[in-house]
């Protein structure tokens, strides 16, 4: 198993990275999938993200080799379920759903697959995962049966974020969900950017401004998915800001 951690050092080295979410389930039309890498490493992406909640270890997999072909970028495993993974991808987030709680997604997915991915030459990085009330039933709350956290409920989330740095996360994913209908707040991140931990924020960011308010706060990547599936010239607006943000 490689314990260098580049994806590691490299999400801690600076605020306002991105990253593409890609589903396999809806990324089966290898066209359309090349022509998202062309435009993503036009846009200079930062990574490439992959995973979804009720994605076939085939697809998945299928994926991820296409991706690793196809693209330069860093791809990282954001995996649903414990079959998601593969050997080809250059890292692991290995998620905790620490928000919730349920068992499975605590710590049974990890005891299903540990054997695999134990043996694996990939960098594995033990996540906080803290699903955020974005504002619609997600479809990770709803298949893993679990509750997010209110969005404004500011202290519960930063002590869960504290609980899962004491049990030695090296880094915090908040997630507001597929399809939210508000982001992680800008103020949630700057009390977070407190713990000295690299801070990743997915789910309802469909504006350059969000991505730069994000920024501001603290969060080291910022993790964009169903804007790029309903308009992928939104990576236009991406390239735009990451050409501003080299400039500052």
């Amino acid at each position: 198993m490689n314990t260098t951690q580049t994806i590691t050092n490299r999400f801690s080295k600076r605020t306002g990275q991105i990253a593409i979410l890609i589903d396999p389930e809806k990324s089966k039309n290898k066209v359309q999938l090349k022509e998202l890498i062309k435009k993503a490493q036009f846009a200079k992406v930062d990574y490439l993200f992959v995973g979804g909640s009720t994605v076939s270890r085939e697809d998945f997999v299928s994926v991820v080799s296409f991706l690793k072909e196809n693209s330069s970028i860093p791809v990282v495993i954001f995996p649903g379920a414990s079959h998601q993974i593969s050997k080809d991808a250059d890292a692991l987030l290995y998620l905790s759903l620490i928000s919730g709680r349920n068992p499975d997604y605590l710590i049974g997915h990890h005891v299903q697959s540990a054997n695999e991915v134990y043996a694996m030459d990939i960098e594995v990085i033990p996540t906080a995962y803290i699903l955020i009330d974005g504002g619609t039933k997600s479809s990770v709350a709803y298949v893993s049966q679990t509750t997010p956290i209110p969005n404004d409920k500011i202290s519960i989330i930063t002590n869960t974020a504290k609980a899962g740095i004491l049990q030695g996360k090296k880094l915090l994913y908040l997630d507001a969900g597929s399809g939210a209908q508000q982001s992680v707040l800008p103020e949630t991140v700057r009390e977070l950017k407190q713990l000295n931990s690299p801070i990743i924020i997915g789910g309802g960011i469909r504006t350059k401004e969000q991505i730069s308010e994000l920024s501001v706060a603290g969060a080291n990547v910022i993790v964009i998915g169903n804007k790029i599936e309903e308009d992928i010239d939104f990576l236009l607006d991406i390239q735009s800001f990451i050409k501003e943000s080299h400039l500052n």
